[in-house]
């Protein structure tokens, strides 16, 4: 049954819906492991895709539905939601893939890993194809609201995560000759860091770019200048951390996760949670509340 809870300064009540995350997580789960058990004991190729998106989109799916199941204060309608998770994750891949061609060193082995400076690049690269996603996204949106930025900012991060995902199990796939196991096993592991990454960066932009609009048009003010290069920071920082600085990692079935990373990741998520909640603190107090049923 849904809760309602009244809010004194406008007379509205808001419903918390029936944790459809929750349903969403356990459903997913559900069919990941039956398609995945399918697949491996029957040997059929033709159920490999099937496993893999449902376990690369699992996760970012959940993300965005977790975030907007448990507030109603925002104007943007599931549809808007899903919208911004195909499309602009679809235009973050095409355009963070051409300038990533364009602008960065190619390395000069298979093993070499990632440079920090290189990895700094990706951040700005990636940070800014997510961030033109919601700028094109949103252009038309009305009214804007900090916590609408923050929901379309996720989306569209998550949408990133799960197309870039399915890139990687794929890569896996061909890079050990068609060993599922490879492949399975980077879907599952980039799926449970997939909250720490993307579509937290990019909710946390979102959010401060919709704090900064005027009636008619976004400003690209200071603030959302610094956090733009605060979160391609973060995202270089998870992708090339120097490990002399810090060297600790955590053993997960054989892969070595920098400690530091799962910091970075941890304080993104605190970041978020802080402007997650001052969005919707903002939007109550000042009753831009969308139509919901007045308290009997």
């Amino acid at each position: 049954m849904d809760k309602n809870i009244a809010t004194p300064q406008s007379g509205y009540y808001i419903t918390r819906g029936r944790r459809g995350c929750l349903s969403t997580f356990l459903l997913g789960i559900v069919l990941f492991v039956a398609t995945a058990a399918v697949l491996i004991f029957t040997g059929n190729p033709n159920l490999y895709p099937t496993v893999i998106i449902i376990g690369n989109f699992l996760i970012p799916i959940v993300f965005v539905v977790f975030l907007y199941d448990h507030q109603h204060l925002s104007s943007l309608s599931p549809e808007t939601i899903g919208r911004s998770f195909g499309i602009g994750g679809i235009l973050g891949i095409l355009g963070a893939s051409i300038l990533e061609s364009i602008l960065l060193p190619r390395p000069t082995s298979p093993d070499q890993g990632l440079a920090f400076s290189t990895a700094l690049l990706v951040g700005l690269i990636e940070e800014g194809c997510k961030f033109l996603a919601v700028i094109i996204l949103a252009r038309r949106m009305q009214p804007r609201t900090q916590i609408d930025g923050l929901l379309l900012g996720a989306a569209v991060g998550m949408g990133f995560a799960a197309f870039e995902s399915t890139g990687y199990a794929f890569s896996a796939f061909l890079t050990t000759q068609g060993h599922i196991t490879a492949s399975l096993f980077s879907t599952i592991l980039r799926g449970l860091l997939a909250p720490f990454g993307h579509g937290t960066w990019t909710a946390i932009l979102g959010a401060v770019l919709f704090s900064q609009r005027s009636r008619v048009r976004f400003h690209i003010s200071l603030p959302v200048i610094l956090t733009y290069l605060f979160v391609s920071v973060l995202h270089a920082l998870w992708d090339g951390f120097p490990l002399f600085l810090f060297p600790f990692v955590i053993d997960v079935s054989g892969v070595d996760i920098p400690l530091a990373a799962v910091i970075i990741g941890v304080l993104g998520l605190v970041i978020l949670t802080v402007l997650y909640r001052h969005a919707i603190r903002q939007r109550i107090l000042t009753g831009q509340l969308p139509p919901l049923s007045r308290v009997p």
